[in-house]
């Protein structure tokens, strides 16, 4: 897999796995895991980063978390634990943009299979650690440690809101501090 050297906003894009109403009561820290989340994709609505979800078998687990839902462009319906194994999954994330932050739940089945399959078809995914989450926290820890295993990149949120600032002259710096303190 690919390593750049750093993020940047204007070739990111978020993917966000799988966050369904009907999934999050069961994750472990689930509260905790959509406030992190809520912010990573606030702070990527701020500067330019498209917010992509996906939905598995909605019509059984439900949408997408409300708070997290607003934050989002496009829902991404699919079936398969991977989501690169659905067509129009691939045909809908955004063109020019190769690094993909992967985030979501199930940290050990959807989130790592999306990875390796979008790692696969020529994309560098990023694990976003603090903003994926597993019934089990070390189901959670375990895809980290297979994700590293195999090569590939792994950011905290936080990470990557800094990354995509570069500087703090941004014009939205304060308002990404901001989320980043939780304020």
């Amino acid at each position: 897999m690919q390593k750049p050297r750093i993020l940047a906003a204007h070739n990111s894009s978020v993917l966000l796995v799988d966050m369904q109403t009907g999934l999050l009561p069961a994750i472990h820290d689930h509260d905790a895991l959509i406030t992190r989340v809520e912010r990573l994709l606030a702070a990527a609505g701020r500067l330019g980063v498209p917010v992509l979800a996906t939905e598995h078998c909605a019509d059984k687990i439900g949408p997408t978390e409300p708070r997290l839902a607003t934050l989002v462009q496009d829902v991404l319906h699919k079936v398969h634990f991977d989501a690169t194994r659905e067509a129009h999954v691939l045909a809908g994330l955004p063109v020019g943009r190769h690094n993909v932050l992967v985030l979501g739940t199930e940290a050990h089945v959807c989130v790592l299979q999306t990875a390796l399959g979008l790692a696969a078809s020529g994309f560098i995914p990023w694990l976003v650690t603090d903003c994926m989450g597993s019934r089990h926290e070390h189901d959670r820890v375990t895809a980290v440690q297979r994700w590293l295993a195999g090569g590939g990149n792994v950011l905290s949120s936080e990470m990557a809101m800094f990354e995509w600032l570069g500087s703090a002259n941004h014009p939205e710096f304060r308002d990404v501090l901001a989320l980043i303190k939780g304020d």
